[in-house]
């Protein structure tokens, strides 16, 4: 398992660079205007469905259902249900589609705001977009389903080549007009859609999948809407968070909406490498071991699979944290990006960096449930975090007046979620926490000694602060010596998780020698 979360996090580092590289484009050439907010806004919609139905609710049921055909049939049981679900799925969202059309017609027909006007218009434009998104997460959890887990976190790749491509092509045309420069971008990602479905598929033909179209309903599918149904924002709740304090920042002001966007592209950096790379492995796995009946199994993987994630989130919120200010500066600092704009993003970065530990915490318990079939448990803790977060934000807002209320709104909602949770899967599996408590003792510890560190490092390196690219050459001597000084101590600390994962490397080293 440590093997393929390393394959995942290698893959889904390629693509977050590419997505961040992407962000920097977008922030020179637009800025924090309000053509940038409503964009992030208007792609908010299509991203929060694409969790919905394809990586969120509907693909957390599938999974323990193909898991289950795999034992009892076969994988032609398994393409068959595949089939189904991927046809049922389309007409779902060209339905959505249409709809989502018409609703934004009429929005921009009647609103006298500028801001909203321009989100609708843009929102038109890239809402389609869930039809590719959502059938290539369907295609990509089967792929992890069969231990293909490589090709499927690399599917956001090709969405943010197009969106840069696009880009360039527009900066290479000349093109004066920002509006026509944003129609181009909303191009490239409507063609990265398609090739996040296209390259997954082709994959999964080659494991023999037929695709067709099928829309007779069996009992399997069954099963599979009926656990979707009930949360079909369940395992989603984070982007339904994002979502409501884009739309109320995009009424705040002008650049609320992109300093919140950016703010959490950050923070899901280092959750996509890690947190994603371990609830991918471990899902399945959960899934599986559910199928053979096997509850101990199930019991030590979800609890490793909070263990890891502990492990590598703790240090990265305090990092990003600490360093947020180079960070910021070194990566969007230039163009049409101001400073003053680079000092607004700095506390809402912070912000969200705290709440990095609890989405990884939610994520994984999110998918505890899901391998038992129990959707409905997500769906109460989604439902009092978005109520949560909804009354904190007019509040905070009310009082305090200020965008960085927002984002402490959404990580208390993700906080009371996290709990919740946690609780309910005491209840129910009487799953407890405890053996890796001395763990979660010894990674806090690290952290706080690695923030010392780091924040001695800073103290020293400010004489260079007047130096060319110098938040750059802080960056670059200080992310090596935190990760090295962290991962050091938990080795002193005779940490179970570190020396596993050196074991691994032992043995993909020798093996690599023994092949050569």
């Amino acid at each position: 398992m440590i093997s393929q979360m390393g394959l995942v996090s290698a893959m889904t580092l390629i693509s977050r660079i590419l997505g961040l590289f992407r962000d920097i484009m977008m922030t020179a050439v637009f800025g924090a205007s309000l053509l940038n907010s409503a964009f992030t806004t208007a792609f908010t919609l299509p991203s929060l469905f694409r969790r919905l139905l394809g990586e969120g609710a509907l693909a957390a049921a599938l999974m323990p259902n193909l898991s289950e055909e795999m034992e009892r049939k076969g994988r032609e049981a398994v393409f068959t249900l595949v089939n189904k679900t991927l046809s049922w799925l389309l007409a779902i969202c060209v339905f959505l589609t249409g709809i989502s059309y018409f609703a934004l017609d009429w929005i921009e027909t009647v609103s006298v705001l500028e801001k909203r006007i321009l989100g609708a218009k843009l929102a038109k434009l890239v809402f389609p977009y869930i039809i590719p998104v959502c059938m290539a997460a369907i295609v990509s959890a089967v792929l992890n389903m069969l231990g293909r887990f490589g090709i499927p976190a690399m599917t956001a790749v090709w969405l943010n080549c197009s969106m840069i491509l696009s880009l360039a092509i527009s900066g290479w045309l000349s093109i004066g007009s920002e509006i026509q420069r944003m129609n181009f971008l909303c191009l490239g990602v409507m063609v990265g859609g398609l090739l996040q479905f296209l390259v997954p598929s082709i994959a999964l033909v080659r494991e023999g999948w037929r695709p067709r179209l099928d829309f007779a309903v069996s009992e399997r599918l069954k099963a599979v809407l009926f656990l979707t149904t009930p949360g079909v924002y369940g395992a989603a709740s984070h982007q339904v968070n994002i979502m409501v304090s884009s739309f109320l920042a995009l009424d705040f002001n002008e650049s609320g909406a992109v300093l919140i966007y950016l703010a959490n592209r950050l923070v899901e950096l280092p959750l996509a490498i890690f947190t994603f790379a371990i609830s991918t492995v471990v899902f399945p796995a959960m899934a599986h071991s559910i199928a053979q009946g096997n509850d101990r199994d199930y019991v030590t993987t979800y609890r490793k699979g909070i263990s890891l994630t502990m492990m590598l989130t703790l240090p990265a919120a305090v990092g990003l944290s600490l360093l947020a200010p180079e960070i910021i500066a070194t990566l969007f600092e230039r163009g049409a990006f101001s400073r003053s704009d680079a000092d607004a993003l700095v506390p809402i970065l912070v912000i969200c960096a705290i709440g990095m530990p609890f989405l990884s915490f939610v994520s994984i318990e999110t998918r505890a449930f899901y391998s038992i079939k129990d959707g409905k448990t997500p769906v109460k803790g989604s439902t009092i975090a978005l109520a949560v977060n909804l009354f904190l934000s007019l509040t905070f807002l009310n009082w305090f007046g200020r965008i960085e209320a927002l984002v402490v709104a959404s990580n208390l909602s993700i906080m009371v979620q996290s709990a919740y949770l946690h609780w309910q899967l005491r209840k129910r599996r009487a799953i407890r926490l405890r053996a890796v408590a001395p763990a979660l003792m010894k990674y806090a510890i690290g952290s706080l000694l690695m923030f010392g560190i780091v924040l001695l490092g800073k103290r020293l390196l400010d004489p260079l602060s007047s130096i060319p690219f110098s938040n750059a050459v802080t960056l670059v001597a200080l992310i090596p010596l935190g990760s090295v000084f962290y991962f050091g101590l938990l080795k002193l600390m005779r940490v179970e998780e570190v020396d596993e994962v050196i074991d691994v490397i032992r043995r993909k080293g020798k093996s690599g020698i023994e092949n050569d």
